[in-house]
């Protein structure tokens, strides 16, 4: 007897320890799932770069009371190349108010965004963002620069613009990616032009769309990336199929096992007397507006009409070109 009572306690006590141990799980696994991620850092914070519409300098740059540009390299008779912790030449000093331990910003206009992948018209300049620098020696009408970071080759006659610290939005960890989510109806855009100019994008990479301020993007938006179903690939598959219904052919001479093929497509008509059904014409019965979801991605930065979005999930890579949709 006192064996069993025992034994009901043993078995008592480790279900209880199970429970608690399970219950314990389950509640970590929940604060893991709500941990908040930055999704930008590093070359993604301060070299993502961004199209932008607008002016770099409200004054003329001979006016403006701040440094413009680099315009030497303490070593540039050896080369025209600059990265992190080269020592470089501004056009600005004492004169524009430069002081040692101040830091600028380096960017590279590329120039007007023109594409077929968007209808908007002018979208603004591409800049590339290469780094940051530190002033560390004054001159009259020159300072010496170090750089700090650099995420690009820095040349003579880079802008240089005021740094501003950055923080990154905040990714959560989701539930898995929904490959057949249903459109928001919120604003749609397309992906014009990815950093690197990568045509095939994929997780982590930075790419460009034409939404923006003006369609009330904001930083930390998620955005689904789409494109219609069937379409998308470099090379698409041919329509035309190339077996006919039957054919005598696909049997042997000796057992005759048939003269269909696996691959031949039905005949119309109940009886399959009519023609055969073809993969372009099957694809007539369904709705317009099909799409495949191929990955998500998160707004880093908005500027006027375009925004600035770093891939956060993919099922599949990414093509310029592709949709993007607010979700």
């Amino acid at each position: 007897m006192n064996f069993q009572k025992i034994c009901k306690s043993a078995f008592v006590a480790v279900f209880v320890v199970a429970f608690c141990a399970m219950t314990f799980g389950q509640g970590v696994q929940v604060i893991q799932n709500n941990r908040k991620y930055d999704v930008a850092v590093g070359n993604n914070l301060y070299c993502a770069g961004y199209v932008q519409k607008a002016p770099f300098y409200t004054a003329n740059r001979k006016e403006a009371n701040r440094p413009d540009k680099i315009v030497g390299g303490y070593n540039e008779q050896d080369g025209w190349l600059y990265s992190q912790n080269n020592y470089l030449v501004i056009n600005g000093g004492a004169d524009k108010g430069v002081k040692v331990g101040d830091m600028f910003s380096v960017i590279r206009p590329r120039g007007h965004v023109s594409t077929r992948w968007s209808s908007k018209g002018d979208l603004g300049v591409y800049v590339q963002e290469l780094g940051v620098i530190e002033v560390v020696d004054v001159k009259q009408e020159t300072s010496w620069v170090r750089v700090k970071t650099s995420c690009d080759t820095v040349l003579l006659g880079d802008l240089v613009v005021p740094f501003e610290q950055r923080a990154s939005v905040m990714y959560v960890r989701r539930q898995a990616l929904n490959l057949f989510t249903d459109p928001s109806g919120k604003a749609k855009g397309r992906i014009f032009l990815s950093r690197d100019l990568r045509e095939a994008p994929t997780r982590d990479d930075i790419v460009y769309v034409d939404l923006g301020a003006e369609d009330n993007v904001q930083p930390g938006d998620y955005m689904t990336i789409f494109r219609p179903l069937g379409r998308g690939n470099l090379f698409e598959n041919d329509e035309d199929e190339t077996l006919s219904a039957r054919d005598p052919g696909y049997q042997s001479f000796e057992y005759r096992g048939g003269k269909f093929s696996n691959q031949a497509p039905r005949k119309r008509g109940d009886n399959a007397t009519g023609k055969i059904v073809t993969t372009e014409e099957a694809k007539k019965d369904r709705p317009d507006g099909m799409r495949k979801v191929v990955g998500e991605g998160m707004v880093v930065s908005v500027k006027e009409r375009t925004a600035t979005v770093v891939i956060t999930r993919t099922a599949q890579e990414v093509h310029t070109g592709d949709w993007v949709e607010i979700q």
